[in-house]
């Protein structure tokens, strides 16, 4: 039974453009697999689009209604949102044309950020950036979603467009499925969600163990809270032998307050700094090497475990760049990155857009990493030039320190050495988890792999 579309406009295109799996403009000719059949996408669910209510209107905004923008969908890829980063009135939604659609209608943005994908957690409404679909009783909304990652690669086939790359309501309206049955199609997501929920869990326990981290170095290198306690005869809330290790008084230094007795210096009298490079890329025996190799653009990962590229060692021998061993702190010094700051749990190269801190046993890795995350405006406040702002690495050597006495900095490192820990196992069973999903999310979205085998490899690894 056909769910009739509420995006009005043309009708379906009678072109046809085939997809990588089991999404295709038209109906292609290729046969679907034993149990499986092509269908007409909005014969299955409700095609919907959306709307930005006007933004001379202030009425309009700041509601309770989430409003899914491009922002959420590039933040969010993949994943069912509880929230949004915008929201509109009811009175917002009154006036325009934007729909509030359910609880589990999938999203895929369809210009300017094409073929990213997330489901409404809950009642909203998006912008017109979207094609979004509210499956009817014979699509799962998992099972679609998948189908939509999976493909993120045909989208721009789908699109077209000078300015902006877009894929228009003809071609949506065109969009066929190929899918099992509904018991089946469950089946699948399920496997794949099974892997998605294991993957956001880490990722969220990760984001957990950062931020203890970070409070701990917070509360001993910036707010002083021990010191200030000590000065004003509370207790520190710390084991005796370690608030013992801080002072009860402060004094002024070129970063202000510190503690009695600590110092302030600078990065490049403590710590040595090394600036990337990029080898010649009209060389090809520079490239494709064994050497994992990253750009400035790897910066903005929480931490860097896997290459940009690889290079070989005639392309390290030949080049500005330089080894970088694992715990070095990495920095952005150019475009939109800048400022960005990561650590490498690999051995890597980097480009030229990056300056590596390498680690230091005295200062301990994880104090120099988070000094710099927690004050890297200090940097920043450096940049020059014109339309691309940037710093280099004189100024990284130039960016203040401060010098807590060893004792202190070797009890921070006793804490904080086993959450780091902690995330770069978890940071590398997120990445093996990613690789088993991102393996059985085509053969089993396309069929070529069916729910049963597929639930004996994941077993013979102990998922």
């Amino acid at each position: 039974m056909a769910v009739d579309t509420q995006t009005g406009g043309r009708s379906a295109t009678s072109g046809q453009i085939d997809g990588r799996y089991s999404l295709s403009v038209g109906r292609p000719e290729k046969t679907s697999p034993s149990g499986w059949e092509w269908k007409l996408l909005t014969d299955l669910a409700r095609l919907e689009t959306g709307h930005t209510p006007s933004r001379k209107h202030p009425e309009y905004w700041d509601g309770d209604i989430p409003w899914v923008g491009i922002k959420d969908a590039t933040s969010n890829h993949g994943l069912k949102i509880a929230d949004t980063y915008q929201h509109v009135t009811q009175l917002g939604i009154d006036n325009s044309s934007a729909r509030v659609l359910p609880a589990n209608t999938v999203c895929l943005s369809r210009t300017a950020s094409v073929g990213y994908v997330v489901v409404m957690g809950r009642p909203m409404a998006t912008s017109q950036d979207f094609v979004n679909w509210v499956c009817g009783d014979q699509l799962d909304y998992n099972f679609l979603k998948y189908i939509l990652l999976s493909e993120k690669d045909s989208f721009l086939r789908f699109a077209s467009g000078t300015t902006h790359q877009t894929i228009y309501f003809p071609e949506a309206k065109a969009f066929h499925v190929c899918l099992p049955c509904l018991g089946e199609q469950k089946a699948i997501a399920n496997i794949l969600s099974t892997l998605d929920d294991k993957i956001e869990l880490n990722r969220k326990t990760n984001e957990t163990l950062e931020g203890i981290a970070k409070a701990l170095f917070k509360s001993w290198f910036v707010d002083f809270d021990p010191v200030r306690a000590k000065a004003e005869g509370r207790p520190t809330g710390l084991p005796d032998e370690i608030s013992d290790l801080f002072p009860d008084s402060f004094e002024d230094s070129e970063l202000g307050e510190i503690p009695s007795g600590w110092s302030t210096s600078q990065i490049g009298n403590h710590l040595e700094t090394l600036l990337g490079g990029t080898p010649s890329r009209k060389k090809h025996e520079y490239w494709g090497g064994a050497i994992p190799w990253i750009g400035s653009g790897m910066v903005n990962e929480f931490r860097v475990i896997k290459a940009t590229e690889m290079i070989t060692e005639e392309g390290l021998a030949n080049s500005a760049t330089k080894m970088l061993p694992r715990g070095s702190t990495l920095i952005a010094i150019t475009g939109a990155t800048l400022g960005q700051v990561s650590m490498n749990e690999i051995e890597v190269c980097a480009n030229q857009s990056v300056v590596a801190i390498k680690p230091s046993t005295s200062l301990g890795t994880e104090y120099v990493f988070l000094w710099v995350k927690s004050n890297i405006d200090l940097l920043i406040n450096c940049q020059t030039g014109g339309a691309q702002q940037h710093v280099n690495k004189n100024d990284v050597n130039n960016m203040p320190l401060l010098l807590p006495p060893p004792s202190v900095l070797e009890r921070f490192s006793d804490m904080a050495a086993p959450v780091f820990k902690k995330i770069t196992e978890g940071l590398f069973e997120q990445e093996s988890l990613s690789s088993i999903r991102d393996l059985l999310l085509p053969r089993l979205i396309s069929g070529e792999l069916r729910v049963p085998d597929a639930e004996r490899m994941l077993e013979e690894v102990g998922i």
